[in-house]
């Protein structure tokens, strides 16, 4: 079940692109703008990470960091962000433990038996912990609402 706004966001720790540990409270005082998604490399995906990495200088106008979330490994997460000149954090959730914790996961994602996937979902958490925006999809296909993410963040 997907987290609602006004809970505590749980805390975790998952590696980055570097393969270095990062944590949800290294960001404690911040607002966190937590966006997880199915895959690198997918099409829906792309196009969501690139309009967040073209919307930083808003985020950054009101002390908010973004963070990507998948369920890919570092090295896949690494040659995405490369690939598409994302700055921000993107984290491994190779347990797929935080997916679970926030917006839940596909089973069998794009027909593969037995693999699990992020659900398209987006957090907006503020610098106390708790969870002030939360948009969550059952359709992959679908990009979050910019604009909303946005407003809850300014």
């Amino acid at each position: 079940m997907a987290l609602s706004v006004g809970s505590t966001a749980p805390q975790f720790t998952l590696v980055d692109t570097a393969r270095a540990p990062r944590s949800l409270g290294e960001f404690s005082g911040k607002k966190v703008v937590l966006v997880f998604f199915p895959g690198a490399f997918t099409g829906v995906c792309e196009k969501e990470l690139c309009a967040f990495r073209d919307s930083l200088a808003q985020f950054n106008t009101v002390d908010a960091q973004v963070v990507g979330v998948s369920v890919d490994s570092p090295f896949a997460n690494k040659a995405f962000a490369d690939k598409n000149q994302v700055t921000f954090p993107i984290l491994s959730d190779v347990n797929r433990e935080a997916s679970k914790a926030y917006g839940g996961v596909h089973e069998n994602f794009a027909g593969i038996p037995g693999y699990e996937a992020a659900k398209r979902s987006v957090y907006v958490v503020d610098g106390a912990g708790i969870v002030t925006y939360a948009w969550v999809s059952e359709n992959p296909g679908v990009e979050p609402p910019y604009d909303e993410v946005q407003k809850a963040v300014a």
